[in-house]
């Protein structure tokens, strides 16, 4: 990879949870916190959760993640209540799997900032990411802000992921070609085959999915890897600042 000029980050599944789908995170607070929840019932309420929030502006401009995800669950709450007899999370539960949620994120970045802080010694580093409008302030609160050049937001944009258009948006930002562009997420539906599809290079992070994702012939990843930490290797930069 040594024509990569800049680099572009998917954000959600990849710098805070290192490869782990965000449902996944989630889950496993609630088999902490309610085990009698099924797996089945929770994908349902995720899904609602999601599907909400992409329709409705409950996600203000300056709310932090951690009020984001107690939005979250408590829309998944709504749903649980209102579909099932025997599941009901309580005001406590619910802060419970927001707090474990939060405290996975702050675990996961004391590995991953320290490879974004890298890859910024070395590359022009853009975001592109399926997000609700607050991305600038979850930045600052996770001490990101200072790494990435811009950020390209799918819900102030007005295009969505896997449109390529948010892909393109962020080669032009970079102000380079995308051949010399490189493109790391999770996602190879929302990630890998949108940033191929222009003629960008790609990484994916391929970690714990929420459904198994089967790559196409034509549009094969780069590079398919399990951890940020295995990065700098692929790109040959010096470990000795990490």
């Amino acid at each position: 990879m040594n024509t990569v000029k800049g680099i572009i980050f998917d954000y959600g599944g990849t710098i805070d949870t290192n490869g782990i789908h965000w449902a996944e995170v989630i889950w496993e607070q609630y088999r902490h916190t309610r085990a009698d929840i099924s797996k089945e019932l929770f994908r349902e309420a995720y899904v609602y959760g999601e599907r909400t929030l992409a329709r409705h502006r409950i996600i203000e401009e300056n709310d932090t993640f951690h009020t984001l995800l107690k939005k979250k669950i408590a829309i998944q709450a709504e749903y649980l209540r209102n579909n099932s007899t025997l599941v009901t999370l309580t005001s406590a539960e619910q802060t419970t799997i927001v707090e474990g949620c939060y405290r996975k994120v702050l675990e996961t970045l004391k590995i991953t900032r320290n490879r974004v802080e890298h890859l910024a010694m070395h590359y022009p580093l853009v975001l592109v990411t399926n997000f609700y409008g607050n991305m600038p302030v979850v930045l600052k609160e996770f001490n990101l802000e200072q790494y990435f050049s811009t950020i390209v937001e799918s819900s102030t944009v007005g295009l969505r992921k896997p449109d390529p258009a948010l892909y393109a948006l962020g080669v032009k930002a970079l102000n380079i070609s995308p051949d010399e562009t490189l493109v790391i997420g999770d996602s190879y539906k929302k990630d890998i085959l949108p940033a191929k599809s222009l003629g960008c290079k790609a990484i994916w992070l391929k970690g714990i999915c929420w459904e198994e994702e089967i790559p196409l012939s034509h549009a094969l990843p780069d590079r398919i890897i399990k951890s940020l930490e295995e990065i700098e290797s692929i790109l040959n930069l010096p470990q000795d600042s990490i």
